[in-house]
């Protein structure tokens, strides 16, 4: 699996290479992604763009890591998904489950706002204890 990376202040945008995601890429994806979580800068934003089709075990794979991200207090949001992508995630039921923006933009801007949200969040958890 072909990736490209681009890191930000608050964010890794990783673009994966066309042009499908299978099951037996699930593993690698994985393993490329959840090192992230090791980071100063934990978020990731994973731009789908090039795209064309993804299998169910590719589909729960993703969902699974943005489980885990979210567990550990950092974001992880899809963007760029083409057509046929988004048609399949929403007919498995998946779509919903996945923190998915139309473009990178918006992607950066809900890594941002949940950042805020985690930086608030964990100011009242120190404040409620005092």
């Amino acid at each position: 699996m072909e990736v490209k990376i681009n890191t930000k202040e608050k964010f890794h945008a990783i673009t994966v290479s066309g042009p499908s995601i299978s099951a037996t890429m699930t593993e690698e994806l994985s393993t490329r992604l959840l090192p992230y979580l090791q980071n100063d800068v934990k978020n990731v934003v994973l731009i789908l763009k090039d795209i064309e089709t993804m299998d169910d075990a590719a589909a729960i794979a993703l969902v699974n890591i943005q489980q885990k991200f979210y567990e550990n207090n950092a974001s992880f949001v899809i963007c760029e998904l083409q057509k046929p992508v988004e048609r399949f995630l929403e007919e498995k039921e998946l779509f919903d489950l996945m923190n998915i923006t139309p473009t990178e933009s918006e992607a950066w801007d809900i890594v941002q706002m949940e950042e805020i949200e985690r930086e608030f969040l964990g100011d009242d958890k120190a404040g409620a204890g005092e």
